[in-house]
């Protein structure tokens, strides 16, 4: 049984982001699905995983580790190596051939990792230790280690892995990148007042607190054009150890960080936000005059339907929805939101398995 009652066609318009011309406003969001190989390289199944989407207007794919020491978990998918380019083309080939757009999403870890996953020391803006944890190669629980405090030479050499990450990136054929500086990673830890007490310039006040996170998109905009680099954010969510219930402090650096992304031409910004009509999202929204795709279920089990899709874009809170989990449960959601056909329910047990169950074996209508 279907139920058309509510009229989707916003959501198939045409939009621009930067260079990226999609032929709708929904974007698959970045997600965490372990599907690579041990050493990072992207596998068979990820070809067929994203290619199986590309009735999307963009597609992003799960977070990438510019960097060994970025690494959160094995099976995490890679771009430090050129040995993971030609891959990674196979994943873009395929995406176009089908008519998408997809994009690199680089999610260094930070503090979120072990140097059992790594091999290297964890990396962050401060020595500070959080709660947390993450398995090691036998799927055994390891608590997460207290990182060291990158000096500044250090800083240099992670902004350079950016760099070159996003080089191989548009090597292997990708439309873009999306810097992760969200979700308590290595870009977001910089802005929280707790996770970053450095007292140089990297940290210190709001405005030297977004100064490191600025200073990658700078560099990566250099390399591949900021008509083609984009961001994810989630400003005033304190989510995987950064605080940032302080309101004052939030929309002060994310003043800054907005800013300047709004000053480099940015093509996107990809907002996670639980309220989309609030004040700190507003800010972002206000300052930034370039598309925003917006996701508001960030610190709620529940996922986004086509009805909240409609909403955020048709309210002008963002320009598109970013879904993560209806897409992944349903390769042909395009076809789905349109008819209003009934959707398949994701399954948690199976979203960071590996293997190709609860992957690509979704059925489509």
């Amino acid at each position: 049984m279907t139920d058309n009652t509510t009229n989707t066609d916003i959501l198939w318009q045409p939009i621009e982001a930067g260079a990226l011309k999609l032929k709708n406003r929904v974007m698959q969001a970045p997600m965490g699905r372990l599907r690579a190989n041990p050493d990072g390289t992207p596998t068979p199944r990820m070809v067929t995983y994203f290619s199986e989407r590309a009735s999307v207007g963009l597609l992003v794919t799960d977070g990438t580790s510019p960097s060994q020491a970025g690494r959160a978990q094995f099976l995490q998918p890679g771009i430090f190596s050129d040995d993971h380019v030609p891959a990674w083309r196979e994943v873009t080939d395929a995406v176009h051939d089908n008519g998408g757009l997809i994009v690199n999403q680089h999610m260094h870890a930070g503090w979120n990792t072990h140097s059992a996953i790594t091999g290297k020391p964890v990396e962050a803006p401060s020595a500070v230790a959080h709660d947390g944890y993450t398995y090691d190669a036998q799927g055994n629980h390891i608590d997460f280690e207290t990182p060291q405090a990158a000096t500044a030479e250090h800083l240099d050499t992670i902004r350079e892995e950016f760099v070159l990450a996003a080089r191989r990136a548009m090597n292997a054929g990708f439309d873009g990148v999306e810097l992760h500086g969200a979700n308590g990673y290595l870009l977001h830890t910089f802005l929280g007042k707790n996770s970053n007490v450095r007292d140089d310039e990297w940290g210190g006040t709001p405005r030297k607190r977004a100064a490191f996170p600025i200073s990658v998109m700078r560099a990566v905009a250099d390399e591949i054009g900021a008509d083609r680099l984009a961001i994810r954010i989630s400003p005033g969510v304190s989510i995987q150890g950064v605080g940032e219930s302080d309101t004052a402090h939030a929309l002060e650096t994310y003043g800054e960080l907005v800013q300047a992304i709004q000053e480099l031409g940015l093509a996107y910004i990809s907002l996670e936000q639980p309220d989309l009509s609030g004040e700190i999202a507003q800010l972002v929204r206000n300052t930034y005059k370039g598309t925003i795709f917006g996701n508001a279920t960030i610190l709620e089990s529940r996922t986004t339907t086509r009805e909240d899709a409609v909403e955020m874009v048709e309210k002008g809170w963002v320009d598109g929805p970013a879904v993560a989990r209806p897409m992944l449960a349903n390769p042909d959601l395009v076809t789905r939101w349109r008819t209003g056909a009934e959707e398949n329910t994701p399954n948690p047990a199976t979203f960071y398995t590996g293997g190709d169950t609860g992957y690509i074996d979704y059925p489509t209508l």
